[in-house]
């Protein structure tokens, strides 16, 4: 977290004026909430501006972990936001359950439709989400489907960066400045492996079993019988200098419904899936 720490000495008042100016102008919201570092920041400033006219949407479907939409309603909890949690079905779209390049495309319209129906049906104005200046040079099919609805995005107006992001969620207190980074578990499927319940759920089980066992940045991508294991660079470390933990490791990712558990050599990057 050098980086972050380094950061907090940069996070210019200008752009967090600018994102907050960016959620003030549109006088009341819904944010598009997974609980993550970019979403919850956008959530406390959207609060602190906007104060009861906003709502927090969660979109709950087996792509997102239990775990994560328990930690979703605890930080809506502590901001002190409505929080909506509504059921999605991606996976009754054909588009999506194919999973090509765009799946995410599909994902985020249902999502922003949702959130543009509750919006309308309060009367709340936007639809803010946590897109930041980062992800405009990664794979963001979902960004697509937020431009043709109209979403704002503060953090990208501000031109805020994950590092900055991560200092000022710091600087405010959100528990979220050191959480790893999140996706669906969709993204831990290849493209072109068709999305399911079951596939989702092994991963789900796989990656809580590794949460316990005390790994915090993790991936555990699904490629049929075997589960290759994206991990951290210390945690690699960790691993391979602890014969018990990989026994652990190998009992408890089987447990999850693999026949084969494999360890990526090189450390978790995000976005690797998407070349």
């Amino acid at each position: 977290m050098l980086r972050v720490l380094d950061a907090a000495l940069r996070v210019s008042e200008e752009k967090k004026e600018r994102a907050r100016e960016v959620v003030r102008a549109r006088r009341s919201a819904v944010v598009a909430f997974s609980g993550g570092v970019d979403s919850t920041l956008v959530l406390q400033i959207a609060r602190e501006e906007l104060g009861e006219r906003v709502v927090a949407l969660t979109a709950v479907s087996p792509s997102l972990a239990p775990r994560e939409r328990e930690a979703a309603e605890r930080l809506a909890r502590q901001i002190g936001v409505e929080h909506l949690l509504v059921p999605t079905a991606e996976l009754a779209d054909p588009d999506y359950v194919r999973n090509g390049p765009d799946r995410c495309y599909h994902c985020k319209s249902e999502l922003y439709a949702i959130c543009r129906r509750v919006a309308d049906e309060r009367g709340l104005e936007a639809i803010l989400d946590g897109f930041n200046a980062d992800d405009l040079g990664d794979h963001r099919p979902g960004r697509r489907a937020g431009l043709e609805r109209g979403v704002v995005s503060p953090l990208l107006e501000a031109g805020l960066t994950k590092a900055e992001i991560r200092a000022w969620s710091r600087q405010l207190g959100l528990p979220t400045w050191e959480k790893p980074q999140l996706a669906c578990l969709a993204s831990r499927i290849p493209y072109g492996t068709p999305v399911t319940v079951d596939r989702l759920e092994q991963v789900a089980r796989a990656e809580e079993a590794l949460q316990d066992l005390g790994f915090r940045v993790l991936r555990v991508r699904h490629h049929g019988e075997v589960a290759r294991l994206e991990l951290g660079e210390e945690e690699l470390g960790r691993l391979f200098g602890d014969a018990e933990l990989r026994a652990r490791v190998e009992e408890r990712v089987k447990a999850a419904g693999f026949r084969f558990v494999a360890v990526d050599l090189e450390p978790f990057r995000s976005g690797r899936m998407n070349g």
